[in-house]
């Protein structure tokens, strides 16, 4: 569920429903109908699926409840394409959604186009409330596309061909970087979480006080350099360093390095959406696990940063700033200079993923919209290169339990002073 203000801009919310779903068919666009079904794993959502769930949850919040006379599309397909809304009944398991090999491709493309032209339709007579559950269904279709283009990747990633979703972009000459820099901070009391402004989901607030004990945070996220230096350094082979959870998971799953990495000869190459390219030194290290990313700054001398600590820090840098998605093409880390906060890659935190003190989730089946998952995951900041450009602010908390490393999920590190 979300917390926002009533909006007065119709055009401005006309407008950005148009484009927030005309983007997520651009970024399945170049996908085949056997691209778009198969699912690779439980943790992802054939593309299909994405471009239909997203079409349901306007239809069944919007326009069923709140429009008379709506009929659905297809009365058989709710089962289908709910996701895990206990209040809306029975539906289709998640592990088996890749066996939903009908309605095709294009039929689901036929039902987004019904429910937008009658969204479209409906939405200046709908009430300022239910405006907001447009507003909120933009901003889940954007985690949508998100999750639709790294459930592509690890897709993808499945072909023994390694395709390519796009060429890749040319890359930019950049220096590896030097060690990064600490950004010292006090302790004291700080204010974080949303502060009810504008848009922010249910799990972003209140607004509250947290401790802040005197902490270094640094200027920058680790990279590919530094990452294999760790690798190197026999990292993945040093039970030291590891949490106990952790370090079975590397042992059962054979861990060696970061997900889609691969060695070719002296060198190491990643797998991506442009197909495997050399792994570039200087960019972002991604798609490592909580258990890695705790693994390498206990290796560093330092350890993650809090929620806490991340948020104190990014708050007055410009969300909308690095390397974020704007368009359907190339999507991948890329080096930069000087402090980014937002994008790239979502940066891992030492906290767990529990409620702000004062959390109620709303009534209804939207309340089951984050509070449901607040139990064993970490928290994640700051946005990826696969984050639509503005859907993130200081106060967005991301999750994903500590094994998990198919996002673009990357390494900032903090240290006591």
């Amino acid at each position: 569920m979300s917390s926002l203000p009533v909006r007065q801009d119709l055009s401005g919310l006309s407008d950005r429903f148009s484009a927030v779903r005309a983007l997520s068919l651009a970024l399945a666009e170049p996908l085949s109908d056997a691209d778009a079904t198969v699912q690779s794993m439980p943790d992802a959502s054939p593309a299909k699926w994405h471009l239909a769930h997203t079409t349901w949850f306007f239809e069944t919040f919007v326009l069923r409840d709140h429009v008379p006379g709506y009929r659905l599309h297809d009365e058989r397909w709710p089962f289908l394409f709910n996701s895990y809304y206990e209040a809306e009944g029975r539906r289709h398991a998640r592990h088996r959604r890749g066996m939903v090999t009908r309605p095709t491709l294009d039929e689901v493309r036929a039902y987004r186009g019904h429910v937008d032209a009658a969204l479209s339709d409906a939405l200046p007579t709908l009430p300022a409330a239910v405006q907001a559950l447009v507003e909120l269904g933009c901003h889940h279709e954007q985690q949508h596309q998100e999750l639709l283009v790294t459930d592509i990747l690890h897709l993808f990633s499945e072909n023994p061909l390694e395709p390519a979703l796009w060429p890749a972009a040319p890359r930019r000459p950049v220096a590896v970087p030097s060690a990064p820099g600490w950004i010292e901070r006090p302790g004291g009391l700080v204010q974080i979480g949303h502060d009810g402004g504008d848009f922010a989901f249910d799990c972003e607030g209140p607004r509250h006080q947290a401790l802040l004990h005197p902490h270094a945070i640094a200027d920058r996220t680790v990279t590919n350099a530094e990452w294999a230096a760790f690798i190197a350094d026999g990292g993945y082979d040093d039970a030291r360093l590891w949490l106990s959870d952790g370090w079975a998971w590397v042992k059962r799953e054979g861990i060696a390095a970061p997900m889609y990495w691969e060695r070719q000869g002296d060198g190491w190459t990643r797998f991506g959406l442009d197909g495997r390219q050399p792994v570039d030194a200087s960019a972002p290290v991604t798609h490592v696990s909580f258990f890695e990313a705790d693994a390498y700054a206990a290796w560093a001398g330092a350890r993650l940063p809090t929620e806490a600590e991340w948020e104190a820090a990014a708050a007055g840098h410009d969300p909308v700033g690095g390397n974020q998605m704007d368009t359907a093409g190339p999507v991948a880390p890329q080096a930069g200079t000087g402090p980014r906060w937002f994008g790239d890659v979502w940066e891992w935190t030492g906290s767990a993923f529990r409620p702000y003190p004062g959390f109620r989730a709303a009534e209804g089946a939207v309340g089951e919209y984050n509070g449901k998952f607040m139990n064993g995951q970490f928290v994640l900041r700051g946005g990826s290169c696969a984050t639509p450009r503005g859907h993130g602010r200081a106060s967005y908390r991301n999750f994903f339990y500590p094994h998990q490393r198919w996002q673009f999920t990357g390494v900032r590190l903090a240290k006591d002073l």
